[in-house]
Formats: C-alpha cells, structure tokens, sequence
C-alpha cells in the first residue's frame, strides 16, 4: 500500500508540474503577443494648456501600436523626478527644468513646444494692484524655481527697478494655488491656465499681466523624450510628435469636443477649461512648435543670471527638431488623428457631464 501511495504521489506531483509548465508556456506566449502588439510609450503631464497634447494623443492612440498613454503628475519636480528615474520615457515638462535635467547628465532630447502664450499672473481681486511698485513686500507663488514662470517674474521685477528683496517668491503645485490665494496665504501666483482662470472665474483674482507682454513667443513646456528611446525606435518618436502637433491644431478648430477631452482627463471642469480657452479668444498659439537652439539660449541665459545652471554642457546637443520639421509637413496631409479624436468626443463629452 505504501508503494502505491508514493506511485500515486508521484503522478500528482508530475501532473502538477505539466500543469504548471503549460500555464507558464501560455502565460509567457500571451505576455510576448500583448508586448509585441501593446508597445507603450508613457508621457508625463500636468493638467495646463500647454500640455493638452498630452491627453489628447493618449486618446487618439488607444489600442495602436505604439500607445502614449498620458501619466498625469501633481508637480512639475514629480515629473522631472519619474523622467531621471526612467520611469517614464517622455515628458511634457517646463522648460528650465528639462534644461536643469540636461545639465545634471539626464540623457533627453527636446522634440517639442507646447503651444504657447497661455501663462498669466493672477492677483488678489480685494487689493490694489495697478503696478509694479504695488508688489512690493508681496508674497507671489511661482510652480518651481526651474520654470518660466520664475524667470518671468524676475524679468518683470528688473525692468520695472524692483530688487529681488522686494518681492517674495514661493514655490507651489500649481492645483493648490488658487485655495491659497483664496485663504490669503499668497498675494498673487504666475502660472499656466487654466490655474490663473480658476481665481478669475470665481473672483477671487484678478488678471495682473499675461507672459506675451513682457516675453513674447514665451515659451513655458517642452516635450523631453529619453535619447535612448530615439535610438530605439526613432519611428515611435515621429509619430508622437507628429501626433502632438497635429492635436494641437485639432483643439484649436474644435475647442468644444477638446474641453470635453481635457475634462475627463484633467478631472477639472469643462465650463473653467472653456473660460480658459475664451478670456481673451485665441490666445493661445499651436503653430510655434518647432525646438529651436536659440529660444532655448535665452532661457539659459535667464537661468544663469538666477544661477539655476552652472555647468558647461552644450545645450545645443539637447535639442532635436527634425522630428517636428517632419511632422509638421505630415499633418498637412493626414486626417487619421482628427477622426479618431471625434470618434471618442461623443464619449468623454458625456463623461464630463456626468
């Protein structure tokens, strides 16, 4: 009897073994089929204007190969931090952080503008604020030393004569920025919408100048991509950028089915999205995407007069923009994108509502 038990013992065990080996087997030939026909590309975000390419691109690539799904962050420093770490391959990010993570041997590449002129400075609506002189001894949020914001702002300051002790400058998430200003923690913010329209819309702010009046073609996000992923699969690239620009035409002719996009993915209301989008019309401009090595010089030069970056990198070496040159003959020419996008318009237009 006992001779049996270990005979049947062992068939068990045997049996458990195939079992197992099979369900590896499957396991492993549906793993590499979802990889080989799921390729994912992730891009982080924050929820502003000048990244709406973000969530429009994840939407309009759901179910290719490859798919950019749009990782949505709550700071611009999480972002930077997630792009080191190599935890996401491409990111819409402020510009002078992207230049910060060149300079500190981050291997990226700038491939992209985001649309531009959509950065407003916001103050308390209950105080006077009718110039430069009425900032002093003011407390003003900024959403990261390394932004454009912040150079901005010290541009402002200088030409106007003020010192850097006359105002001073925090750093807040821009999501938090509008509560603070409503709880008087903060005098004023300079951000990008539709953050600033979230104070103007409820009237607790009021608009204290828009970034194109002291800094035209200003530029506030740029699209990092890792160099690696370049080298890897240059084609995915193209189609990104390719993609972003093209997106950002879309939602500049179809702003109604754009908000009911950004909504679902911001998580923010359609009717600020659109008091974003109106207060002034036409703002905001999605033709100045191309990455050019002198826009980017002027940056640095702000950045070292902050002493935000010290090193002798060869900024130049970060910018790519053959991909943007390319893309923007492409979309000329194809309608796939604009399609897709108002395929799914219906849907989260519907979501945002509910």
């Amino acid at each position: 009897m006992r001779k049996l038990s270990l005979h049947s013992a062992g068939l068990r065990i045997s049996a458990v073994a195939f079992l197992w080996l099979l369900l590896v087997t499957w396991s492993h030939m549906v793993l590499n089929k979802e990889c080989s026909f799921r390729n994912r590309v992730i891009m982080g975000y924050m929820p502003v204007v000048s990244n709406l390419a973000a969530p429009l691109v994840d939407c309009a690539t759901k179910g290719d190969d490859p798919y950019f799904e749009a990782l949505k962050f709550s700071s611009f420093s999480e972002m930077g931090e997630a792009f080191r770490s190599g935890h996401i391959q491409a990111a819409f990010i402020i510009a002078p952080l992207a230049l910060m993570l060149f300079d500190q041997g981050v291997p990226l590449k700038v491939v992209y503008i985001g649309n531009r002129h959509e950065s407003t400075m916001v103050v308390r609506a209950s105080a006077r604020y009718d110039s430069a002189s009425d900032l002093i001894g003011k407390t003003i949020a900024i959403p990261l030393r390394y932004s454009g914001h912040y150079l901005a702002l010290k541009r402002y300051l200088r030409e106007h004569g003020l010192t850097p002790s006359d105002v001073r400058i925090i750093e807040i998430p821009p999501p938090e920025m509008p509560v603070a200003l409503a709880a008087s923690e903060i005098d004023g913010y300079f951000v990008g919408e539709p953050f600033a329209s979230k104070a103007l819309q409820t009237g607790i702010g009021k608009r204290f100048l828009d970034v194109e009046s002291i800094w035209p073609k200003f530029i506030c996000n740029v699209l990092i991509v890792r160099r690696e992923l370049i080298q890897a699969h240059p084609e995915w690239v193209q189609k990104l950028v390719e993609t972003a620009i093209m997106s950002g035409f879309w939602a500049q002719d179809h702003v109604d089915e754009a908000i009911g996009i950004l909504s679902s993915y911001w998580g923010q209301e359609p009717q600020l999205i659109q008091y974003a989008f109106s207060n002034p019309p036409n703002r905001f401009r999605f033709d100045l995407y191309t990455p050019k090595a002198e826009e980017l010089d002027e940056i640095l030069l702000a950045m070292r007069q902050e002493g935000l970056v010290t090193g002798k990198q060869d900024f130049k070496a970060m910018v790519e923009d053959r991909f943007a040159v390319a893309g923007g003959e492409y979309n000329k020419a194809s309608q796939d994108l604009f399609s897709r996008l108002e395929r799914a318009t219906g849907f989260h237009t519907q979501a945002a509502k509910q």
